[in-house]
């Protein structure tokens, strides 16, 4: 049974007003079902495949997963928040250009590129990004000094997440 068919069939159930239709060929077992079950724990069997439809209208468009969600960091005190604010308004943020796996260092018996502390200029690399088991290194764009490294070593990072704070002056 084709998508197409399950979607027609889903279509002509809720028009009918059927509450429940089964479906049982020798390789597979479909149930569609108006109304969700009260009972809690019900599963399907191997090759059975259970939707459960509300007579409701469908959505016209798929709905996406959501993105997973960061733990928060620890909220600061109301006198703690306006000081690092103040002192980090000159530092430039180097952002990651893409989505991967944030390394420090090229392998791991090798230096990591940059410190906290260290000077860097304009085509330095900082670290390096993974995507797709390509390994692609990320370069300065500014000349300064490495204030924070806000990522840790062998972390996931997305597009446009800070790395790096640099002091440019």
């Amino acid at each position: 049974m084709t998508i197409n068919e399950i979607q027609d069939l889903i279509k002509f159930i809720a028009k009918a007003g059927v509450t429940e239709v089964e479906i049982e060929k020798k390789d597979f077992k479909i149930t569609i079902k108006s109304e969700i079950p009260k009972k809690k724990g019900a599963t399907a069997t191997p090759g059975e495949h259970v939707i459960q439809v509300p007579m409701a209208t469908m959505p016209a468009a798929p709905v996406m997963p959501a993105a997973p969600v960061m733990p928060a960091a620890p909220a600061a005190t109301a006198t703690e928040a306006p000081l690092p604010e103040a002192k980090d308004d000159h530092y430039i943020t180097v952002k990651s250009p893409m989505i991967g796996t944030f390394y420090r260092r090229s392998a791991p018996d090798k230096d990591a590129f940059v410190e906290v502390g260290k000077t860097v200029g304009n085509g330095d690399v900082l670290c390096v990004i993974e995507a797709m088991k390509l390994f692609n290194e990320i370069e300065s764009e500014v000349s300064g000094k490495i204030v924070k490294i806000l990522v840790d070593d062998n972390s996931p990072v997305e597009y446009d997440q800070p790395l790096f704070l640099v002091d440019p002056s």
